[in-house]
């Protein structure tokens, strides 16, 4: 009996080791994005030019996934050279000191239908900080190639000042000049690993 129970408990790992698959993101039809209130009365928005990420999973839809995200600070972009040599500065993310953000899931769990929860940690400068996303999974399609491809939009809104980008300034009627509330907008296209 316990022969038995050794057998079948060696058969789970190892269904459990070679059932997770991998994908990666493509980053040729991805975006990450941002969006922050800019003088009360406006926003401006940004991207990261150079990220990568993978997925883990041995489900199909996705709620066993494991998720790492890694963004190059340093590829901030807001069509304004001036004001994205700001935002690696000191003020904001300090690049020099801190080159990357990270993110690392704790969870990812369906709520209804293609929506989703994404619970993780969330690095930025030296802080790390619980952040959730709601996620809504596009589907799963095989492309020209034969290449299996997965589709996600995320998004979240952090407070900027908690991660440590503190820099503030007010306008002559009282609002800040960017606000700490700052909008993630993820579009992710991942592509199972062969």
């Amino acid at each position: 009996m316990k022969k038995v129970v050794f057998l079948f408990a060696l058969a789970l790992s190892q269904v459990a080791l070679f059932g997770q698959t991998k994908w990666n993101v493509d980053n040729s039809h991805s975006s990450v994005k941002f969006t922050v209130t800019h003088l009360v009365i406006s926003e401006v928005e940004g991207n990261f030019k150079v990220y990568s990420g993978s997925i883990s999973s041995a489900k199909p839809d996705f709620t066993d996934a494991a998720i790492d995200f890694t963004v190059d600070v340093t590829s901030i972009n807001t069509d304004n050279e001036m004001r994205d040599n700001h935002l690696k500065a000191a003020d904001f993310f300090d690049a020099a000191k801190f080159p990357k953000m990270t993110f690392k899931s704790t969870s990812f769990k369906k709520v209804a239908g293609n929506k989703y929860e994404l619970v993780g940690n969330l690095t930025i400068r030296d802080v790390t900080k619980s952040v959730k996303f709601d996620v809504t999974y596009g589907g799963t399609v095989k492309d020209p190639y034969g290449n299996i491809k997965a589709g996600f939009k995320a998004t979240s809104v952090i407070n900027r000042s908690e991660f440590g980008l503190k820099w503030s300034a007010m306008t002559e009627a009282g609002g800040a000049v960017v606000s700490d509330e700052v909008t993630i907008g993820l579009k992710l296209e991942f592509g199972q690993a062969k």
